[in-house]
């Protein structure tokens, strides 16, 4: 069953958005922030995607 999109209120290093896509995707979160920091390697807008999904997931209450 998967969980909702949420950014955690535990677990974040900067806005929780790597925490709440590896809670949602059912991986751990430090294999979530390494595929992150690899996928900045390569051209994209990953820092862009990062902060919208910042600002648009909601906080876990």
């Amino acid at each position: 069953m998967a969980t909702s999109l949420v950014r955690p209120s535990h677990d974040r290093w900067i806005g929780g958005v790597c925490a709440g896509l590896a809670r949602r995707f059912g991986t751990s979160s430090s294999t979530m922030r390494l595929i992150f920091v690899i996928s900045c390697l390569l051209p994209g807008p990953q820092v862009l995607i990062y902060l919208v999904l910042w600002a648009l997931m909601p906080s876990e209450r």
